[in-house]
């Protein structure tokens, strides 16, 4: 029997209110396998990223339940939701979210100081991180100094250093030039064969291909 991590039931999210009201998912029924990658594909406005951001807990469905390994989500309390967000979830968004004038080690350091982590280990994990996307000789420069692709591989080291069993990746190639977007699809592809859960939101044909399964959505819905 199949070990679903995330299970997504009858989802549906609306913006707004009457008339201005916007349907952006309409119906999803959706499981994620442990180990699975999974890439979410569609054109802007298809409802792919509303999807994520909910899987992710990063956002509350409108109608509809989204379990994590079996607990309705739904029913969890803020702090709760936290709790699974920081220590059994990763995050790798298109817009770095770094502090640019920090070092490259305390960007990465950030989730294990949320996470309450002492600061010895902080250190000590964050360094491992960086290791893992070959940047630990990076570790003291400003995040503001580094290329693209680096910030890119700085942002994957931060969504490893908690060991998360699920890694969010909404678009992670789309400001990078081919080159550099390769080097982060292998890092991705690799982190999964590894035994991470991935889900991915893209437009990079090449990153869809190499995922296990392509769910394309169109108009809220997943098409068949």
């Amino acid at each position: 029997m199949a070990d679903i991590v995330i299970s997504a039931k009858g989802i549906h999210k609306t913006y707004g209110k009457r008339s201005t009201s916007y349907e952006a998912l309409r119906g999803i029924d959706f499981d994620v396998e442990k180990g699975e990658s999974v890439a979410i594909i569609g054109k802007s406005g298809s409802g792919k990223s509303t999807l994520m951001h909910l899987l992710a807990l990063l956002d509350k469905s409108t109608k509809g339940v989204i379990k994590i390994n079996g607990t309705d989500a739904t029913k969890l309390k803020s702090r709760q939701l936290n709790k699974i967000r920081c220590l059994k979830f990763g995050f790798v968004f298109q817009q770095f979210f770094m502090n640019p004038r920090d070092s490259v080690l305390n960007n990465v350091m950030l989730p294990l100081k949320i996470a309450g982590v002492r600061k010895s280990q902080r250190k000590r994990r964050a360094m491992k991180a960086l290791k893992i996307v070959e940047l630990d000789d990076k570790a003291k420069n400003k995040a503001n100094d580094l290329s693209g692709g680096q910030k890119q591989r700085v942002c994957i080291a931060r969504a490893l250093v908690n060991s998360p069993s699920v890694i969010f990746a909404d678009e992670p190639t789309g400001n990078l030039d081919s080159a550099t977007g390769k080097k982060i699809e292998d890092l991705l592809i690799k982190l999964n064969e590894a035994g991470i859960t991935l889900i991915v939101v893209t437009h990079d044909e090449d990153l869809a291909r190499r995922c296990s399964r392509q769910i394309h959505i169109k108009d809220g819905r997943i098409e068949k």
